[in-house]
């Protein structure tokens, strides 16, 4: 957490600030009438040699308080606190929404960043919108990571690329319709609840959502803890993009989805509990979104950029007063990728939500 400094702290500061430039500067004023003294008993040549003697002496009583400002205390700054330069991630379902959000936050902070994805279209739109002119790079790669066979041909496709994998994000979800929840008798609510329902359906839901996150996150740990002997002070991290629909005690009318995000978080809590045991040096968290903008939550995406959109108005009755941005995730993935003390943890990012429906 972030602490605001007090009014009181900040006028110390300035006040402080201020007499230590006073200081300096009648410093220099009193230096500079020395030497026009001086300058009068002494050559012209003489002169403009203590002029810019002079000139010297004031520049560095100027600067001298400020000089190690960039240097003090700098493995606190932002640039090397959540650094993620020259980092190899794999981001699932970085082609749209909150999957998007992730790769370009760590592409354009210097990260290189594969996504994959069904559809080889949306990967490639990606790549040539949001891959230009950034610090890292962004990497498509056509994948079904909800099968065995296509998680196994995936991690020899980054196996053969790299000699190890520093982040891996399992974001891709999928989520049928909803149902509606509010009847006026136990026959209405069989009716709506039960009659559309198939196993099919949840079947679906569960490979994607529960069983793809296994799969990956197991296959890909060897490749995850090289990174942990590769990079001195970091260790390989697994993200589950769950949802607050995982905890809160609702349905929003999609029973399996929310009960497959359940399944994803107690996933996250067992992966982190097992992997830590065996004292494989690779940590797992979750981050749990409330409702941002994505081809999920408005069931489309632009096609110039693979962006989804959503009034402010949409969820002006949140806390927040509004749904989730680009900014709020790119806050959520940078903490829990570099925060090396989080570990089996789920984060949630949600505006309010939770607190205002409950748990």
């Amino acid at each position: 957490m972030f602490l605001r400094p007090s009014n009181v702290t900040l006028t110390r500061a300035a006040t402080r600030c201020f007499s230590r430039d006073v200081s300096a500067l009648s410093a220099a004023t009193h230096y500079n009438s020395t030497l026009t003294l001086q300058s009068n008993r002494s050559s012209s040549t003489t002169t403009r040699m203590q002029t810019r003697q002079g000139t010297n002496y004031i520049t560095n009583q100027l600067h001298r308080p400020y000089s190690n400002m960039s240097t003090n205390n700098s493995e606190l700054q932002l640039s090397t606190v959540f650094d993620v330069k020259g980092k190899v991630a794999l981001v699932t379902g970085g082609g749209s929404g909150i999957g998007l959000m992730i790769t370009q936050t760590l592409a354009v902070n210097g990260a290189k960043v594969y996504i994959v994805g069904r559809t080889e279209e949306k990967l490639e739109k990606v790549v040539e919108v949001h891959g230009k002119d950034i610090a890292g790079e962004i990497i498509p790669i056509v994948g079904d990571v909800s099968k065995k066979d296509g998680v196994e041909k995936l991690v020899k496709e980054i196996e053969s690329r790299e000699k190890c994998l520093c982040i891996l994000v399992n974001n891709a979800g999928i989520a049928p319709g909803k149902v509606e929840t509010s009847v006026d008798s136990a026959e209405e609510f069989k009716e709506n609840v039960f009659e559309p329902a198939t196993e099919k359906e949840w079947l679906d839901v569960y490979q994607t959502n529960v069983v793809g996150p296994f799969l990956m996150s197991t296959a890909f740990l060897p490749l995850l803890q090289k990174a942990t002997e590769v990079h001195k002070g970091y260790s390989g991290t697994i993200v589950n993009i769950s949802s607050i629909s995982g905890h809160i005690k609702i349905s929003q009318g999609h029973f399996a989805y929310n009960t497959s995000k359940g399944a994803t978080i107690h996933l996250n809590k067992l992966l982190a509990s097992e992997i830590a045991k065996n004292k494989i040096k690779v940590r797992v968290n979750s981050i749990a979104p409330g409702v941002f903008p994505s081809e999920m939550t408005t069931k489309e995406s632009r096609d110039d950029n693979q962006k989804s959109e959503m009034p402010k108005e949409h969820k002006e009755h949140l806390p927040s007063q509004r749904p989730g941005k680009d900014q709020d995730m790119a806050a959520a993935i940078l903490f829990v990728v570099a925060c090396q003390y989080l570990n089996g943890q789920t984060v949630t990012v949600d505006g309010g939500y939770a607190i205002q429906v409950g748990n």
